[in-house]
């Protein structure tokens, strides 16, 4: 079975995001990665993956112990469920500025077991000034982060994750379909 958690994308959609992101439309707008002046590597399309509910963790950081870290193999892709974008809605103020974050320590632990690829169901790892650099130092480790996914807890456990980026060059932001293989 195949379970697509692209963010479809529609014309209302895309007018709330243009107006509360400005770079909802240099590759950012949906399901994306934020490349960082990297290449996103070919061998990373398909993955192994494990997807964790972590929706009852709320008003705190998400943590390593709100995981089974020994699940988390070298070169996965590991997606956190939050449900944070079924509740808010895409592209709102709120969905931008209000998100869950995982904590710099579960990020760390997560590079540290070289995933290939982080998965979430809202707008960034970290939120405001803190989302770029944490970006980069993700993509620095090879690393690279899948923003704006939907319908994650439809897949949550393991399954193979397919990840075909658009091929666009000079973009901070890569659009992307996502497709999960039970």
């Amino acid at each position: 079975m195949l379970i697509d958690i692209t963010l479809p994308i529609t014309t209302e959609l895309m007018e709330t995001a243009r107006a509360n992101e400005a770079k909802a439309f240099s590759g950012h707008l949906g399901t994306h990665f934020d490349v960082m002046d990297k290449s996103f590597p070919l061998e990373y399309t398909r993955r192994n993956g494990i997807f964790f509910d972590v929706s009852s963790v709320l008003d705190r950081e998400i943590d390593p112990e709100d995981i089974a870290m020994d699940e988390v193999q070298a070169d996965m892709f590991v997606g956190f469920y939050t449900g944070f974008i079924e509740k808010t809605g895409y592209g709102n103020r709120t969905y931008f500025k209000e998100h869950p974050q995982l904590s710099n320590h579960l990020i760390e632990a997560l590079v540290d077991r070289r995933i290939s690829i982080i998965g979430i169901d809202f707008a960034g790892v970290r939120r405001g000034k803190q989302h770029t650099p944490m970006d980069q130092y993700c993509a620095d480790h090879g690393v690279f982060v899948v923003e704006n996914l939907c319908h994650l807890k439809d897949v949550c456990g393991k399954g193979i994750v397919h990840t075909y980026p658009m091929p666009y060059v000079s973009l901070s932001g890569l659009p992307c379909r996502v497709i999960v293989e039970r």
